[in-house]
């Protein structure tokens, strides 16, 4: 079995270091990773400028751009084998709700999705590597039994994991979950740089709105590991119809 593993905190974090470890157990593993931190990139391409691949030590690339740009150079030219799995992470950090938009971690497992490939983003809840062995020996046992039970001819699935930082004594589970959501982001602080210009900090996340029962927030909150499914479909299809029916009263009226 191959599996490519990236991530947006780059190729040297610990997170990384761990979750390859842990993927060595069910085949050969190859790191294709931002060269630097490149958290929040979300799903950006490099369009602007040719990116920079350097083999590191064996196995481990760095790319000098983002994590979507990492991936998809593995998979469109980089690699010599496409492969079975791509994994992401394990990231320092969670990323829950909304968290997904702008995430790196994940859209590095989104970018394999998109080309068709299983992917799991994996991340832990605070900040600071606490309790990292313990979080890749649970990402290990998650593929593990992911790979057990996926049918030969399944669609392939995109999956959102975020861990507590605990020993695995006190986990309390792994669950199936959905993304909960945040309040408004908090506002963004203004700070005056040296030569005297204005400059701006995005503010920090906003806190959980719904962490109702089943959400990704109401899962850790409760010690346990979420698992969310996700898909890349933004169509809402309830307002299709409502959409379709307003427009085409606007068009009969101008055409009258």
């Amino acid at each position: 079995m191959r599996i490519l593993i990236s991530n947006d905190d780059g190729y040297s974090a610990p997170g990384i270091r761990a979750l390859a470890k842990a993927m060595r157990r069910f085949g050969y593993v190859t790191v294709v990773a931002p060269e630097f931190n490149q958290s929040g990139a979300s799903n950006a391409l490099t369009l602007t400028r040719p990116l920079q691949v350097q083999e590191v030590e064996p196995g481990v690339f760095t790319v000098n751009g983002t994590p979507s740009d990492s991936v998809h150079l593995a998979l469109t030219g980089l690699l010599d084998e496409l492969p079975d799995l791509v994994v992401s992470g394990i990231n320092c950090g969670q990323n829950m709700g909304e968290d997904t938009m702008y995430s790196g971690t994940v859209a590095a497992a989104i970018e394999g999705y998109l080309f068709g490939i299983d992917s799991i983003a994996f991340s832990q809840i605070e900040r600071g590597w606490n309790y990292l062995d313990d979080a890749a020996s649970l990402a290990q046992g998650i593929v593990e039994r992911f790979l057990e039970n996926k049918a030969s001819d399944a669609q392939p699935q995109l999956l959102n994991v975020n861990i507590p930082n605990l020993p695995l004594s006190q986990i309390q589970g792994v669950v199936a979950t959905r993304l909960g959501r945040r309040h408004h982001a908090e506002s963004v602080i203004k700070e005056t740089s040296p030569r005297g210009f204005p400059i701006y900090w995005v503010g920090a996340a906003g806190q959980p709105k719904d962490r109702g029962e089943g959400t990704d927030f109401w899962a850790v909150e409760h010690k346990a590991v979420s698992v969310t499914p996700l898909q890349v479909d933004l169509t809402n299809y309830s307002a299709v119809r409502s959409v379709g029916e307003w427009l085409s009263a606007g068009l009969k009226k101008t055409v009258d």
